[in-house]
């Protein structure tokens, strides 16, 4: 039997260290995680906020509370109202009848309201006391024990004739020596030290400190004095523990006759027990709110911080470039500024790639379609002296003679092509009239003589009258709209039969660009009488040197011009498409481009 305790004793050390490796483990990533998060400046700016508001109410609460005061004027009231009742019940059983009055009643009548008789005023001299110390102690006893006060009774001259303290259950007078003045209620510690002077700062710093004066004269203390004058007199004070004490004295009469003074005090600590215990009250509160809000701080921070420290870090990555494409992380789900700035950053880094994509394509295309002349005119150069007729070498001539040409053209394309986005970018957009802008093309096209004898018509739709001549007004930079119709009508005109017509037209139209609402723009619709266009070469013919022409016009188009005119068009928020006119049999009676830009405003 114990070879088995002692075998299962030792399975189970091995199921408890694994166990104790688990929960080790998940401490150090419960840890781990609430450093990773304090790590970042902004949880901890979240956290210092929030929190530093709430120890701010605390603070305020502990400081400004209105509770001690209440608490404080209440006990005074407290007091004064018992004291009233002792000093009664005193002056009704304890006090001392001199034969001077029991003798002249009529000397009480003689007295001005609000006077009192004083034993100064007796003839008798015999008398030593003038409230009886013997009957003293069975009614404090009676009347002050179960109050958890100090009574003190002091004699018309300010001495002491009884102390609450000396009290015992049989009311009988207890002597002892009292300890030396002001080192009772001194803190003995550092702790305690402090702790006083933090009690002192939460607490009213213009109190008078109170000092224990034992069993010397009554007349020390401010409320006694005026109370042997006739007067009820209440006073708060503070000990050298940082207690509150609150004192009132209460003349002892009879018939009107001062004869003496009730002292009744708090017990030190006992007000402040009720304070600290509403203080500890409102800081389990604190506590419970400080937990509930760092848990909220940390929530927010991580809904705040953590998705921009990833964006951050991802943002790095794309800086470095680093070799593979950096995927943003998406938040756009989010509908918030983290949101929005995910999705920003998102279609920043998809336009960067594009635009590197897009120079890398293009270099690449450049260097091609330099390289094509390049080699024709190595070739016609290098044949060049091996031309043993007039007639070679003149072939040889006009072949380099077209090269350059079609090199000086692609220069000045590729030129105009690379300097356009930041000539888009930066110029200000300003209102052009597209009637007279395609009118001035139609006219320059016209005027200029060519041997193809195609001339270039306009067809312009009705504009509304209430417009005022703005119907085919748009935002856009002049030049490079004119550079659009440029484009198209060289096109057309290109692609033409000699003696032919490239037609202009130009209306209002509703359109959108993909997933945007409907809007007011205007068309621009290029038309001619060619070939058409070939289905696969629809979106084609938009791409950067492209072009699919017939071997007698090979080499006179940089292939550049409706890649352009797509960029530009685009720069102005519109869209450009091709298409064919079709006959009703189906056959294609040429090529129609349509170009869409918004009417502003709208």
């Amino acid at each position: 039997m114990s070879v088995d305790v002692e075998t299962n004793a030792v399975a189970a050390s091995p199921r408890q260290a694994r166990a104790r490796g688990r929960l080790r483990l998940r401490l150090r990533r419960v840890l781990s995680a609430i450093a990773s998060r304090f790590s970042s400046s902004l949880t901890r700016r979240i956290l210092v906020l929030n929190l530093g508001g709430l120890v701010a109410l605390l603070v305020g609460f502990l400081y400004l509370n209105q509770f001690r005061a209440g608490l404080i004027d209440a006990r005074v009231q407290s007091l004064q109202t018992q004291g009233e009742i002792i000093a009664a019940a005193v002056a009704s059983s304890a006090t001392v009848e001199t034969d001077a009055l029991a003798l002249d009643p009529e000397k009480l009548l003689q007295l001005a309201p609000g006077q009192s008789y004083g034993f100064r005023d007796e003839s008798d001299p015999g008398l030593e006391f003038s409230i009886n110390p013997e009957r003293i102690g069975p009614v404090l006893r009676r009347l002050v024990s179960p109050t958890r006060t100090r009574a003190r009774i002091y004699d018309r001259e300010g001495y002491l004739l009884i102390d609450s303290r000396s009290l015992t259950t049989r009311s009988n007078i207890l002597r002892f020596d009292l300890p030396p003045i002001g080192n009772e209620d001194k803190p003995a510690t550092v702790l305690e030290r402090s702790w006083t002077n933090v009690k002192r700062w939460f607490s009213s710093n213009d109190l008078p400190i109170y000092e224990d004066i034992g069993a010397g004269n009554g007349r020390a203390y401010p409320e006694v004095a005026r109370a042997l004058t006739g007067s009820a007199t209440s006073i708060v004070r503070v000990n050298a523990r940082g207690e509150t004490i609150v004192s009132v004295a209460v003349p002892v009469q009879r018939f009107r006759a001062v004869r003496g003074a009730l002292l009744m005090s708090t017990q030190g600590g006992d007000i402040d027990k009720i304070i600290a215990s509403e203080r500890w009250a409102i800081f389990r509160v604190f506590l419970v709110s400080a937990g509930v809000m760092f848990l909220l701080s940390l929530f927010l921070a991580g809904t705040i911080a953590e998705p921009m420290r990833r964006l951050a870090e991802a943002a790095d990555r794309v800086r470095r470039g680093i070799k593979s494409r950096q995927e943003i992380p998406d938040f756009t789900d989010r509908a918030d500024e983290i949101g929005h700035l995910s999705g920003a950053l998102r279609d920043m880094t998809k336009a960067l790639y594009n635009r590197i994509e897009a120079i890398e394509s293009f270099a690449a295309d450049v260097a091609h379609e330099l390289k094509n002349p390049l080699t024709s005119l190595r070739s016609a150069v290098e044949t060049l002296p091996r031309a043993r007729t007039e007639e070679a070498k003149g072939r040889l001539l006009d072949v380099i003679q077209h090269d350059v040409r079609r090199l000086d053209r692609l220069i000045t394309d590729i030129s105009d092509a690379s300097r356009l986005d930041a000539e888009l970018a930066r110029a200000d957009y300003e209102p052009v009239d597209l009637v007279r802008l395609v009118t001035a093309i139609r006219d320059f096209a016209n005027q200029v003589k060519r041997d193809d004898g195609v001339t270039v018509s306009i067809d312009i739709a009705p504009g509304d009258p209430a417009r005022q001549g703005a119907d085919y007004l748009v935002l856009g930079h002049d030049s490079r709209l004119g550079q659009i119709v440029t484009n198209l009508v060289d096109n057309a005109r290109s692609f033409s039969e000699p003696g032919g017509r490239v037609r202009i037209a130009l209306r209002r139209a509703r359109s959108s660009l993909a997933g945007a609402a409907l809007r007011d723009g205007i068309e621009i619709i290029v038309d001619d009488d060619g070939p058409g266009i070939p289905d696969h070469a629809m979106e084609r013919i938009f791409e950067r040197f492209y072009t699919d022409r017939p071997q007698t016009g090979f080499g006179q188009n940089s292939g550049l011009g409706l890649s352009i005119s797509r960029q530009i068009v685009d720069a102005h928020g519109g869209w450009i498409r091709a298409q064919n006119r079709m006959a009703p049999e189906g056959t294609a009676l040429g090529a129609r481009f349509t170009v869409w830009l918004p009417a502003p405003g709208k």
